[in-house]
Formats: C-alpha cells, structure tokens, sequence
C-alpha cells in the first residue's frame, strides 16, 4: 500500500507537513483569497487537505450570503462534513487527519470550530491582529480550554505578506455590502 502525503505526527505529537505540500496548498488557498477578493469579500481562502486530498474549501462568503458565519473556515468545514457523508467516513476521524490551509489567522469563531473538530495543524499567513484566535487576540488553539475539543497547532506566516496586500486591497475599496454608518452629524446652530 503506498504511504499517502499528510500531517506526520512527531513523537512528542507535534505534526509537520512538507514545504512543498505547504507551497502546493498555500497557493490554491491564495488563489480563493483573490476569488473572494474579487467577489467583494474579505479576502480569505482556505483548503482542508486529507491524506493529499482537498475535503473541504472555502473563501468568505459572509457579504454575498448576508450571513457573518460564513468565513472560509467554515464554508470549508461544511464542505469536509459533507465529503464525510458521501463517502460513509466518520468526521472525527477525518478530521484528526486533517491540515487546514488559510490565508489569515482563523478568528475566535474559526479557531474554536477548528479545535471542537479536533483539527491537528493550522497553517495560515497573516495574523488577524482584531479577531485573532490562534494567539493574536485568543490563544484558542492551544489554550486550557477543558471540554472543547483538543488543542491544535498552529503554523504561522507562510506568504503573510501577500495575504496583507489582498486584506489592504480590500479595505481601500468601497464594501457596497458594509451597512450604512448611522452616526448622526450634529448640526451646529447658532444662536
């Protein structure tokens, strides 16, 4: 039977995956970056691999859904859960075999959907220095967080510059989704 590429998990439980594995995936998870990006949403792709299979991919989908739940992570892991069914597989065991690929730090949110799915490795690009789960604002991943999942790795910065350029990109133009501000001017009166 031939050995299938994937997370290899050290013996003191650390996994690593290969810097070719990581280019191969990190750049499919770019290209959702920019797909979101040209959709008018935040610019965040990602890519959960299964022994060298994608199961699940996702961008943001928060603006054209209407729906801020819909981040990349977990249109992705939607998609994983119904690979799962499909195929008769059991999630949780998927997914303990599963790295997920992102171009932005997974959120709060995210990052405890990560860690309740029992994901080993996050490899991601930039920090996400508002929402951060994986140590920029939580420490969701490897927090001591008792009965909520196992605790995750987290592989930071890989191609982070350019996942700032896309964010910066997007943050220049007009979001024609964003509501309106209802900040009222004052009007001045004078007497």
């Amino acid at each position: 039977m031939e050995a299938k590429a994937g997370p290899t998990a050290a013996t003191d439980g650390a996994y690593s995956v290969s810097a070719e594995e990581t280019e191969k995936w990190m750049e499919q998870a770019m290209q959702m970056a920019k797909d979101a990006l040209d959709n008018t949403e935040v610019p965040v792709g990602c890519l959960m691999v299964y022994n060298n299979e994608v199961v699940g991919k996702g961008r943001n989908e928060v603006n054209q859904t209407k729906n801020a739940t819909r981040h990349a992570e977990m249109v992705a892991i939607d998609q994983a859960l119904d690979w799962c069914r499909r195929r008769g597989r059991s999630p949780s065991e998927v997914f303990e075999h599963t790295v997920l690929y992102v171009t932005v730090e997974p959120c709060i949110m995210c990052a405890a959907a990560l860690r309740l799915m029992r994901i080993p490795l996050v490899v991601y690009g930039c920090q996400n220095e508002r929402f951060g789960g994986c140590g920029s604002v939580l420490d969701i991943a490897s927090a001591d967080l008792p009965s909520t999942g196992k605790p995750f790795q987290c592989t930071p910065g890989y191609r982070a510059e350019e996942a700032v350029e896309m964010l910066k990109t997007f943050y220049k133009q007009e979001n024609p989704n964003a509501p309106k501000s209802k900040v009222r001017k004052k009007e001045c009166h004078k007497s």
